[in-house]
């Protein structure tokens, strides 16, 4: 295969060579348990709390108010249960875009016997603030609403909410796992009590997250073991993982202005070359999107036939969520838009990176047209069979 054009980052980056090479003394030079007392689980002991450092000065917290878990999923839950059991009243407000991680740690507190609602956005996938206001209630215990969306790429008011929330006296939880390390969070400044990251999504290593918790903000816990992590995630910590993670944050950051502007220019590119292609729209608001999101939709074609088509041809991209890329049901995201259910399949999600080069994307707008053609010459939804009309007959099947 001659080109190999990775356009999935919101799935899964690379790890950066340059993080490769910090973790590396940790797998079998520094490699102690940093709970035990002597000098080899000193230095990794020592190798953490840096890193617990480096991490927390990125989100302005304090170091001892970051935790380090397995990742995002693991984090939301802590988060989420956590609060929710440890608390007296029994009030949760979310939004129906929220990733799974979020969507059924939720589903499974309301079938606990939990209070869960379930917020609408609009059309552009943007939660509305009256409508946190109104959901708000004497039982809120926590609000807990995202960053920015995984599948099209739109930005939250997080400050607004997290405003709102703190003059409640309600907890406020941002799944921030698509925007750290690309956008700018103050968690003073936005009023977030609990957020959520993931290292493998900013060039970091799976299997490596954290989990930001206010000081003062009590939380059972859902692990036991013995006590790492102030109790709330026990198990042996994987030091050359938590090393990687905030090696690879500082990098991100750094280079955070400069990569967005270069990857917001490469991806309107993309957007508007496709929008060529007849039929064409964009999920989500253009703006405020994160910069490396460019999720589109087409008529008349399957987008996991898309997708296939474009791997042959040596692209990278995704119809959605990583997570759930195999389930045949349609996005609840592009759902919860309001994007028909026949449309929701025609969906094609490209997630920009630091591999992401001019001629790449000019290779993709290349390839992509002849792609979609082909597919509509053999699809039974072409251009003479009435949409509104299947759209009705899908539903009644779907809801049987």
């Amino acid at each position: 295969m001659k080109h190999r054009i990775y356009l999935d980052h919101a799935a899964t980056t690379p790890v950066d060579k340059r993080v490769v090479k910090a973790m590396l003394p940790f797998f079998s030079g520094t490699f102690g348990n940093a709970s035990s007392l002597h000098s080899f689980g000193t230095e990794a002991r020592e190798a953490i709390e840096k890193s617990r450092e480096q991490v927390a000065k990125v989100i302005n917290a304090k170091p001892e108010e970051i935790i380090f878990t397995g990742g995002g999923t693991e984090s939301d839950n802590i988060a989420l249960q956590g609060v929710m059991k440890a608390g007296k009243s029994k009030g949760l407000v979310t939004t129906a875009i929220e990733h799974h991680a979020i969507l059924y740690t939720a589903e499974h507190l309301q079938k606990e016997g939990f209070d869960v609602k379930f917020l609408p956005v609009s059309g552009k996938g943007i939660v509305e603030l009256d409508a946190v206001e109104k959901a708000i209630g004497k039982e809120t215990a926590l609000v807990s609403v995202m960053h920015a969306n995984n599948e099209i790429g739109t930005i939250q008011p997080i400050g607004e909410i997290g405003k709102l929330c703190k003059e409640r006296e309600i907890l406020f939880h941002t799944d921030a796992v698509q925007t750290v390390g690309k956008e700018k969070i103050d968690v003073e400044k936005m009023n977030i009590d609990l957020l959520s990251a993931s290292g493998h999504k900013f060039y970091g290593p799976k299997g490596i997250g954290f989990l930001y918790k206010r000081n003062g903000v009590e939380i059972e816990p859902i692990f036991f073991g013995g006590g790492h992590e102030k109790g709330l995630r026990p198990g042996t910590e994987n030091t050359a993982a938590i090393v990687g993670m905030a090696e690879a944050l500082k990098i991100a950051v750094k280079e955070m202005q400069e990569e967005n502007s270069r990857e917001r220019r490469l991806r309107n590119r993309l957007i508007e070359g496709c929008f060529g292609i007849e039929d064409s729209w964009l999920n989500g608001a253009k703006e405020p999107r994160l910069a490396c999101n460019a999720a589109l939709g087409f008529d008349f074609v399957e987008g996991e036939s898309m997708v296939l088509m474009l791997s042959d041809k040596g692209i990278a991209a995704s119809t959605g969520s990583a997570c759930s890329s195999k389930s045949l049901e349609p996005s609840h995201v592009l759902r919860a838009i309001g994007l028909p259910h026949v449309k929701c399949h025609g969906s094609l999600r490209f997630t920009l990176g630091r591999s992401t080069s001019a001629k790449g994307i000019e290779f993709v707008l290349k390839a992509l047209p002849p792609i979609v053609e082909r597919l509509r010459k053999i699809s039974p939804l072409h251009k003479g069979v009435d949409i509104s009309n299947f759209e009705h007959d899908v539903e009644e099947r779907h809801s049987h």
